[in-house]
């Protein structure tokens, strides 16, 4: 076919859309919004975000009405195995061959970190609300990832000074090895040393751990006053049952949740779990808008939400309604609409997002409750502080992101 006969095919064409009233329309702006949720459905951290986090994606997007741009929106998911190359895999072929306009949860550092040069790569958005590491909107940020819930900067300062400030000084950790658990020790380390205090020691176990016996004595024997737990999910629920098998706290050491939730605390029992020292971003008992939303969540899960679980609520429906508001799926002007619009629902009432990608609001330190003070299911905290987000999370000007400028 010459170059001219295939001129006057397309001409054709356009000339027959046009009588018809319509115009060529990109196959991306027809294909229908799809979210991918990239999650822990069966480790380690399949109670802080798993199932769970599928579920509060769902909400948002029924709360939101279900469509865009005249289509019903779709939500994928999948299992990284908490490994990187497989997550980096999974993420190329939804962002390259399946149409995902944008993938959430990412469950460890490490998967996010793998899953944030795809999300590069593509120049498609990636907002992680499981993962933890600061390195996330630090050295290793992205133009393209948002980091919503926590971090590791944002946790030890908020549980670590507090803990200093009430006698808490010298600390040895006990630390998830890889690059969470090293990011944990690191902040919270730093926290700790500005504040007068000493780190002992540390030792690093294998992800989802079973027995921490050994780690256990080497803490006992240090005599540190704290035991930091630079874990999270079912690693620290072993550590914690564990420590009271050894008589850590009856032999006048105290253990410190840097990253805990509240299915950690309803699998411990408040008997194991009272009187510890945590933070979290969300409680289901705070407000009404809290209270609302863990009630939404309970009739599906039969439990209360994390603040991880709350999180991908928030900020899937902060997406959409920034897409709505940008009038497209292009991840720029979608980005530039949630950076200018205020996070205000059930997760927080003062959000902004920063040029890094740190999504900043309010953190909470919470005691957790005797078992004689709670009053009904899932009445687990008591709250201590709110700490404010320009409080809480590392400075802008600190985080050394290269896409910052300075």
């Amino acid at each position: 076919m010459t170059l001219a006969t295939r001129k006057g095919l397309m001409s054709l064409a356009a000339i027959g859309l046009a009588s018809l009233g319509l115009t060529a329309i990109p196959a991306r702006a027809q294909a229908p919004l799809k979210i991918g949720v990239l999650s822990d459905f069966s480790s380690v951290y399949s109670d802080i975000g798993g199932q769970g986090n599928l579920e509060a994606t769902k909400l948002a997007i029924e709360e939101f009405g279900g469509s865009m741009f005249g289509k019903p929106i779709e939500v994928i998911s999948a299992d990284p195995q908490n490994k990187a190359d497989i997550a980096a895999s999974i993420a190329r072929k939804w962002y390259e061959n399946e149409g995902v306009d944008m993938i959430i949860d990412m469950p460890t550092s490490a998967t996010a970190l793998a899953g944030m040069e795809m999300s590069k790569q593509f120049e498609k958005l990636m907002i992680v609300t499981d993962a933890a590491s600061s390195d996330i909107t630090g050295k290793a940020c992205s133009p393209y990832t948002v980091h919503w819930t926590y971090d590791t900067y944002g946790n030890a300062h908020t549980v670590g000074s507090a803990i200093v400030k009430n006698g808490g000084t010298s600390w040895f950790f006990i630390t998830a090895d890889y690059l969470f658990g090293h990011s944990i020790e690191r902040d919270t380390g730093d926290v700790v040393r500005a504040a007068g205090g000493t780190v002992v020691g540390s030792a690093r176990h294998p992800l989802n751990n079973q027995d921490f016996s050994s780690f256990l004595l080497q803490a006992q024997a240090s005599k540190a006053k704290i035991i930091g737990m630079a874990n999270g999910g079912g690693d620290t629920i072993n550590t914690i049952k564990q420590a009271a098998e050894f008589g850590i706290v009856a032999g006048g050491q105290n253990l410190a949740g840097i990253v805990m939730f509240i299915s950690d605390i309803h699998s411990l029992g408040l008997k194991l779990a009272q009187g510890l020292i945590i933070t979290e971003a969300y409680y289901w008992d705070l407000n009404d808008r809290t209270r609302a939303f863990g009630k939404k969540f309970f009739e599906r899960m039969k439990r209360m939400p994390t603040m991880n679980q709350a999180a991908t609520y928030s900020a899937t429906l902060h997406y959409l309604n920034a897409v709505k508001a940008a009038g497209t799926r292009d991840t720029k002007p979608v980005l530039a609409k949630m950076r200018e619009t205020p996070v205000r629902d059930a997760f927080t009432d003062n959000g902004v997002l920063r040029e890094d990608g740190r999504m900043v609001h309010s953190m909470f330190l919470f005691e957790v409750k005797k078992p004689e003070e709670s009053k009904a299911p899932w009445d687990y905290y008591k709250v201590l502080a709110e700490v404010p987000g320009d409080q809480a999370f590392r400075p802008l000007k600190d985080g050394n992101c290269p896409y910052v400028k300075q």
